[in-house]
């Protein structure tokens, strides 16, 4: 797993690296530097699909016959590769995605503690024994595997996302045809080639490239499918209902979609601290995170004072491509995000907000072959506003005011979306009144909306999930099992 300088790679059906039957390509780009190609990928299509569904299907029993523990395993030693690898796949991620260095071994490492966590899960896939009333019937529910799952994942975490679905999903004894988002396919493949590698056996785990519209409606619509796992964009995940619900054999379905995440800064905050975390959530990763800080809602005491603080942080943060690593902040992962987030500041400019700072592309030498932008903060903002109210996903953020704590958490609630908040108060009091009543999945206090950890439970509410089963922490595997009760009689 060294580097990679411009090689031709394909899917992996049944255990066999195959080109798509269309013989079709597209390129992986750097999104720091256009001109580095450094990778090809096959333009799958549904029929190419359909065979990565066939392999998975037919390999269930395999697996299946495989213990829990003994796939545990199969999950160390595909960590231990990766952690081996650690510093050569953050390169890689870096040159694909576009984060700085920093954020991409710590999304490497996470992937490799989440391989892990679930490793253990192996020895941990319980059912329970029940009293019953009859005292000649043992009473017992035992969990088994949901069967084939379509796994479908974003662009922004290409390791930690598949990771934290394949991995319960292996452990629990199911079988996977996994398709990464387009932009970034290559670390994607770098965490199959390990499972792989590890023992997985052929069949079990399947890796297929291409159009979402193509190859991702056989992922929804095969009625091999078991279940379907997806995280990206409200308006896709509503699709992919809609199509379940139509669906007879109606798949099991878990959404992870967008948000529109508040960070409330109360008056007897510490202002500085409370800089840091804003700049943290809204601008780490260039903004490109559901979890990321999109609205900061702050007490008008304050406000004035805490805004100075704030631009003048965000002045002096330095962007760049992010294997340099003096740099804070990376580009937008293609031009398509980079127009979004550009129109975006538009947006705001023509429905009144003030554009305290940034705003632009960036141009020069060292920008002019990505998709830089500068870190923008929008002033004057109000709740009825589009940059008040839909998901940017870069880094464009909004200002607004609240007159006191009860407004500013009105405000925060005001939002289609629910997936993460937090609060920056030294008043214990306020930060769980605001943890009871915030209506979001994640609540921070004094912590970035950003960054979670893999031994809690993760999932946001309204237009951010559907709201079925969580993710990650040990509850991930409820959505990969189903549970079935035995009445055992013995007299």
């Amino acid at each position: 797993m060294s580097e990679v300088k411009s090689v031709h790679f394909k899917n992996l059906i049944e255990g066999e690296w195959r080109e798509s039957s269309t013989g079709e390509v597209f390129e992986d780009r750097n999104p720091a530097d256009t001109r580095d190609i450094f990778a090809w990928f096959p333009q799958s299509n549904r029929e190419d699909a359909r065979a990565a569904i066939d392999a998975a299907k037919d390999s269930e029993m395999k697996w299946q016959t495989i213990t829990p523990p003994q796939r545990g395993r199969i999950l160390f030693r595909a960590a231990e590769m990766l952690e081996g690898e650690k510093e050569n796949l953050a390169r890689l991620f870096t040159r694909e995605e576009g984060k700085i260095l920093a954020e991409s071994r710590a999304e490497i490492g996470r992937g490799i503690d989440i391989l892990r966590f679930f490793a253990g899960e192996g020895h941990r896939l319980n059912g329970e024994v029940i009293s019953s009333e009859d005292p000649g019937i043992v009473l017992y529910t035992e969990r088994e595997p949901l069967g084939l799952v379509s796994i479908i994942t974003p662009w922004n975490f290409p390791v930690a996302i598949p990771a934290w679905k394949i991995a319960p999903a292996l452990v629990c004894g199911n079988t996977v045809v996994f398709k990464p988002a387009s932009a970034t396919p290559l670390v994607g493949l770098k965490l199959v080639e390990a499972l792989k590698n590890a023992g997985v056996p052929d069949g079990v785990l399947n890796f297929i490239t291409g159009s979402g519209s193509t190859i991702g409606m056989e992922l929804i619509q095969n009625k091999k499918i078991n279940g379907i796992s997806f995280t990206g964009s409200y308006h896709v995940g509503q699709k992919i209902s809609e199509s379940c619900a139509q669906s007879e054999e109606m798949p099991r379905l878990q959404l992870e979609m967008g948000g529109k995440n508040p960070l409330v800064i109360l008056s007897d905050a510490d202002l500085a601290k409370a800089v840091e975390v804003t700049v943290r959530g809204a601008f780490g990763g260039t903004g490109q995170a559901c979890t990321a800080t999109s609205r900061v809602i702050v007490e008008e005491p304050v406000a004035e004072k805490y805004t100075s603080l704030l631009l003048d942080r965000t002045r002096r943060m330095k962007i760049g491509n992010g294997l340099d690593e003096t740099n804070e902040m990376g580009p937008a992962v293609s031009e398509v995000e980079l127009k979004k987030d550009l129109d975006y500041v538009e947006i705001g400019r023509r429905e009144g907000a003030q554009l305290l700072y940034g705003g632009k592309r960036l141009h020069g030498p060292q920008y002019d072959h990505g998709y830089f932008m500068e870190p923008t903060v929008f002033g004057s903002v109000n709740r009825t506003m589009r940059i008040a109210k839909e998901e940017i996903f870069g880094p464009v953020l909004g200002i607004l005011a609240a007159k006191n704590f009860e407004h500013a958490l009105e405000l925060a609630n005001d939002a289609e979306y629910g997936l993460a908040a937090s609060i920056c108060t030294n008043s214990l009091e306020r930060a769980h009144v605001f943890a009871r009543n915030i209506q979001a999945g994640v609540v921070k206090v004094n912590r970035p909306t950003t960054g979670i950890l893999v031994q809690a439970p993760f999932g946001g509410m309204k237009k951010s999930s559907s709201m079925t089963f969580k993710e990650q922490g040990k509850v991930a595997v409820d959505f990969y099992t189903f549970t079935k009760t035995v009445y055992m009689g013995i007299t």
